[in-house]
């Protein structure tokens, strides 16, 4: 953040004692333990977190952030979303008393920049423009070298403990959250129907492709940790694809607070790109290689917003797997079957519920549903993906109020 204004520190710290005032409320310290107790897969009751995601344009508009510099406002929605989640929303979101600062990391990419045919809609969608065209062109693949800006982390620390380090616990993380996304960035530089083609057409292209962005994906980490850059994600950290890392089973007891290693963290992967695939060839061509990679963690998680229900047996056999996520198109009640206790039901629920209109019965029912069949799983509630709720953030509040009706039940 550049130097503030007198009047935009008046109202950045004004805000910081407002978080800090409900991180100090009992119920966090509640819902902290209940996460742990939950991540470690005791049954708790079911957990609920809210991520609006797109939505918040329409939640916390910036034309109502009050700062006058730009970095200002950036951190003055931040604060201000904390408070709104705390305000509006009946989850179990942690507000902690604190500032995390990342340091300044770093990487120089893949070596090649994905393209794409762009919508002449705002949030329109957009096609792909393949940089990949033959298998000649896998060796313009480079892997990511690793650095950091320290003078800029420097600064950034000294910015946030003067501003906010009698008001908040200004912490400087590195790397904290670890996920590995190997289809997405190739599906991104071949394009997603010519990698679907490509399994059939030419498979050793693509298992090329994968074996490139592993060696890769393994040097990143390797890099992190010669350069000393991982941190902790035992915390409020942003775990898989929905979820948090609070949890007693990390750092391991023999871990150095100075010198963070993979096996003292959660870390996760996903390949949604491969939903309509089957689980063979799942498995085949990108399962096999995200194993790997996740093997050096502790914890790990698998999925996002693809179906798993089919694979979930091979989702089992990941290095250390505790998080799997159950997208909104997945047969809940054979999810659950199969899942059972021994995981964590990161269930994503249905987020057009939030768009046209509005039918609490229907919402209402739908989670009960899934409540009642997975009564003998750890599940967590994950509302995310929710790109508009049509100028209508009244129906977060409505979803997670019949959302936390229902858990009480349970």
């Amino acid at each position: 953040m550049s130097e503030t204004s007198v009047g935009d520190r008046e109202i950045l710290r004004s805000l910081a004692a407002d978080v800090a005032d409900i991180a100090d409320l009992p119920v966090m310290a509640q819902r902290r333990e209940e996460w742990k107790r939950h991540n470690a897969l005791e049954r708790v009751r079911p957990m609920i977190l809210i991520f609006p995601e797109g939505s918040w344009r329409e939640l916390l508009p910036d034309s109502e952030m009050t700062c006058e510099d730009s970095a200002a406002r950036r951190t003055e929605w931040t604060l201000r979303s904390r408070l709104y989640q705390h305000e509006n929303f009946q989850d179990d979101t942690v507000i902690e008393k604190e500032w995390v600062v990342g340091r300044a990391v770093h990487n120089t990419g893949w070596g090649l920049t994905a393209r794409h045919f762009r919508s002449s809609m705002a949030t329109g969608a957009w096609k792909f423009d393949p940089v990949i065209k033959t298998p000649a062109d896998l060796d313009k693949i480079k892997f990511p070298r690793v650095y950091e800006d320290e003078d800029a982390s420097a600064r950034a620390l000294g910015t946030a403990q003067n501003l906010f380090g009698d008001i908040l616990d200004v912490k400087q993380k590195g790397v904290a959250h670890v996920s590995f996304h190997l289809m997405n960035v190739y599906t991104g530089l071949r394009g997603l129907e010519q990698v679907m083609w490509d399994m059939i057409d030419d498979p050793n292209m693509v298992h090329d492709a994968m074996a490139r962005l592993e060696e890769g994906s393994h040097e990143l980490v390797r890099q992190y940790v010669d350069m000393n850059l991982l941190s902790l994600n035992n915390d409020a950290t942003y775990h898989s694809t929905g979820g948090n890392g609070y949890t007693d089973e990390l750092p391991l007891d023999d871990y150095d607070p100075d010198r963070i290693r993979p096996c003292d963290m959660w870390a996760s992967a996903e390949s949604q790109e491969f939903d309509p695939v089957s689980p063979d060839m799942h498995e085949e061509f990108t399962l096999q290689y995200e194993k790997r990679l996740l093997e050096p963690f502790a914890l790990t998680g698998y999925g996002c917003c693809d179906d798993l229900e089919p694979k979930l047996h091979l989702v089992a056999e990941i290095p250390g797997i505790r998080r799997i996520s159950i997208a909104p198109m997945a047969n809940v009640d054979r999810s659950a079957e199969k899942l059972g206790g021994d995981y964590i039901f990161s269930w994503k629920p249905q987020p057009s519920h939030l768009v046209g209109e509005f039918d609490a019965d229907m919402v209402r029912e739908y989670i009960r549903h899934t409540l009642d069949v997975s009564q003998d799983c750890v599940i967590e509630m994950i509302l995310k993906d929710t790109h508009t709720c049509e100028n209508r953030p009244e129906r977060f509040n409505e979803w997670t109020s019949i959302a936390r009706e229902l858990v009480e039940e349970y």
